[in-house]
């Protein structure tokens, strides 16, 4: 495929001396050169994806034509600044300007491009949706002649509110352009490319090219018991130490305070014997000049070894050189995100990605096994979830619209958004209903015919918020008496008479107030384990089904330390006696003198959703998410399910209640409470719950019981 490509692009390949090209590459050449199709390319971590891109995209391309020629759309502005030097030095070649457009690019360079439109432009999609709304004949003027868009790790935007945004973007960017626009997909982990194609679209004329390629992969897993302890095991922090020492690392723990508290342990341990201080934190409260010092540094660092400890700010394809290996603390929720961070480490020459789990409680250790096992012997990633009906993306699109073109009808403003692949499920006479409630709440207001943003979308568009459709996590401040301890992320799933860690102390929660966004707390005297210590994502069931099966059975495992083994047999001896022969519907229920406790072994979801029709029935219970675990008093537990199955009869009016007096519930929706209610009621049973799940799960779960004499 060499020759297909032009001159000076065949002269930077010769430049760089490489061997022969990719298969990846290979397949990409051929495809943007002899067709015309979208592509979406997958293939590993460092297996030159963005050279498979744009390689053929540089030679096809005629850059004496007006306009920018290329779009590079990426999820993050550190990896647009990685990427550029990358683009940029491919078309050194061609003569070919590069402009980064973001927040944080000179805008000085913005205006050239605007003055002589050309080149390529990396953007992220909260500029495009800025420049839309703001200026649509700057857009114009920049982007009615593109021929490529380029969308890197399209993986962080499928399944989210982000990713239907860009589908959005992109419809509309077509829409003023004067011919084909390709769309380029890149991603490392995609779990299915149905998703993938509708956001690239059309559908008919997208192709996959995938490069199943494995790379092998070298695992260890380690365990230090933390029990109530909010900080992480000492002896976990100096092992730690002593296995990243001397190597170039990312660690990755589970959340931004732990980054922090793994950095400055480490740093002070390296003090005490004389170690190196190359200590870092890195996630995205950590200040930009910082952040993109600590990729410099370990980017062109040769000499000496580092640990950055850091969340998924470095989960994505941010170029920080060789790293030696992958530590990460505690399971991650999702094998998609393990496999990512795991890619991090070996990008090198092929070398062997290397990762360290630590666990600091077994159903960590055991979800952590599960993960790695599920993908080494089936290749399983998680399938993209996504929402048939973004009634909140739609209303967010419907203000942009208007914002853009400063006044339309409203047949004109329902037709464009009915047109618009990303609201195709959306029926019209469900958008007009949800464009009157905007006029009715003056978010939109009708003069002359005409749909105008009204007084109180002037408050929603008039700011740089509206740009992004993603949802900060909400933090709560806790207080005991009047005094403030720290904060937490809230969550739907809070609640009183909780017990929670925070400040190295166990707390029990008597109030919380919603609109003041604060808990208030006492130290906890009952010894109740604390039902949750931050919050994590979703966990796909089928995990869950792995936990089970390795519980159960005498399955092969991972390299794991002694303590680690001993805590997976102590878990075992748990679960020994109990009957399990099909792990989709075969259940363990301990029963006690006053408790009963039933493992459910299923996904997030649909464990939120057995809770909840637990609480319709009026059944008092307490669940535990990461054991699957739920508590009852000691009764009928077929009456249990029973009065839960029952439940889901007269569900819609508690949930429509739910939805009215806590507002968590919609927490994940950044414009979802400017709908109608029953929208709202909606996104909240499709992205929250799976109903449907439990009700299938319900009706079908076996339960094998073992009886004892004690309580726990």
């Amino acid at each position: 495929m060499y020759e297909l490509l032009s001159e000076p692009i065949r002269r930077y390949v010769r430049e760089k001396k490489w061997d022969s090209l990719r298969p990846i590459q290979s397949a990409s050449i051929q495809k943007v050169m002899q067709s015309e199709d979208n592509l979406i390319l997958a293939s590993r971590t460092a297996s030159g994806k963005t050279e498979a891109a744009f390689l053929p995209i540089l030679s096809r391309v005629n850059f004496n034509d007006p306009g920018v020629q290329v779009l590079y759309i990426s999820p993050l502005i550190a990896l647009i600044n990685d990427q550029f030097i990358r683009v940029q030095e491919l078309c050194e070649h061609l003569d070919v300007p590069v402009t980064k457009w973001h927040g944080e690019a000179s805008q000085t360079l913005k205006n050239k491009l605007v003055s002589d439109p050309r080149g390529v432009v990396l953007i992220t999609p909260e500029s495009i949706e800025a420049m839309l709304v703001n200026s649509e004949y700057k857009a114009k003027g920049l982007f009615s002649n593109l021929k490529f868009i380029v969308i890197d790790e399209i993986h962080a935007f499928l399944g989210t509110d982000r990713g239907k945004q860009l589908q959005s973007l992109i419809f509309r960017l077509r829409q003023f352009n004067t011919g084909n626009v390709r769309v380029i997909g890149l991603s490392a982990t995609i779990g299915s490319f149905e998703q993938a194609k509708e956001m690239v679209g059309p559908v008919d004329s997208t192709r996959i090219l995938r490069d199943t390629t494995g790379k092998e992969i070298e695992t260890e897993f380690k365990y230090f018991e933390q029990g109530n302890l909010t900080e992480l095991p000492l002896a976990l922090l100096k092992d730690l130490y002593l296995s990243v020492c001397n190597s170039k690392v990312l660690i990755f723990p589970n959340a931004r305070g732990t980054a922090e508290e793994v950095a400055v342990k480490l740093h002070k341990i390296s003090q005490k014997v004389g170690g190196h201080p190359y200590y870092f934190s890195h996630h995205s409260s950590v200040h930009k000049e910082l952040r993109e010092y600590i990729e410099a540094f370990a980017k062109n660092n040769v000499r000496y070894p580092f640990a950055i400890a850091c969340t998924s700010t470095l989960e994505l394809g941010i170029d920080i050189g060789s790293v030696d290996r992958v530590v990460q603390i505690n399971a991650t929720h999702s094998i998609a995100g393990l496999i990512q961070r795991i890619g991090r480490s070996g990008r090198r020459n092929d070398e062997t990605s290397k990762l360290s789990l630590y666990a600091t409680d077994p159903w960590n250790l055991l979800q952590g096994i599960a993960c790695i096992t599920l993908f080494k012997r089936e290749g399983f990633v998680e399938p993209i979830e996504y929402t048939e009906k973004p009634y909140d993306i739609f209303l967010h699109q419907a203000l942009a619209q208007v914002r853009q073109v400063s006044e339309c009808t409203q047949e004109e403003l329902i037709h464009k958004l009915s047109i618009n692949s990303s609201f195709k499920f959306i029926p019209p006479d469900e958008m007009k209903e949800i464009v009157t409630h905007l006029q009715q709440t003056d978010l939109l207001e009708l003069i002359g015919g005409k749909l105008i943003i009204g007084v109180e979308g002037e408050k929603i568009v008039n700011t740089k918020d509206f740009y992004s459709v993603f949802q900060t996590e909400p933090l709560f401040k806790v207080q005991v008496q009047d005094k403030p301890i720290g904060e937490i992320p809230y969550s739907y799933l809070t609640k009183v008479d909780q017990n929670i860690l925070l400040a190295a102390r166990i707390w029990k929660i008597i109030d919380i107030d919603i609109r003041a966004k604060r808990i208030t707390v006492i130290p906890a005297m009952d010894g109740k384990k604390p039902v949750f210590s931050g919050f994590g994502g979703e966990v796909h069931p089928k995990i869950r089904q792995e936990m089970l099966r390795l519980l159960i059975t005498d399955a092969e495992m991972p390299p794991m330390s002694e303590d680690a083994a001993e805590a997976i047999r102590q878990l075992k001896l748990e679960f020994e006696h109990y009957k399990i022969e099909d792990f989709e519907v075969d259940r363990p229920l301990r029963v006690q003198v006053k408790d009963m406790y039933w493992y459910s072994f299923h996904g997030t979801r649909v464990n939120g959703s057995l809770s909840f029709l637990f609480d319709v029935a009026g059944i008092t219970h307490e669940r535990w998410d990461l054991e699957s675990k739920f508590k009852f008093d000691a009764g009928d537990f077929e009456l249990i399910i029973q009065k839960a199955m029952k439940a889901y009869d007269v569900l819609e009016p508690y949930l429509v209640s739910a939805v009215e007096k806590d507002p968590a519930l919609l927490s994940f929706s950044k414009f979802g409470a400017y709908l109608p209610l029953k929208y709202q009621v909606h996104l909240v049973r499709d992205k929250r719950f799976d109903f449907a799940g439990a009700m299938d799960f319900l009706s079908t779960a076996h339960t094998s019981s073992i009886h004892t004499h004690t309580n726990s």
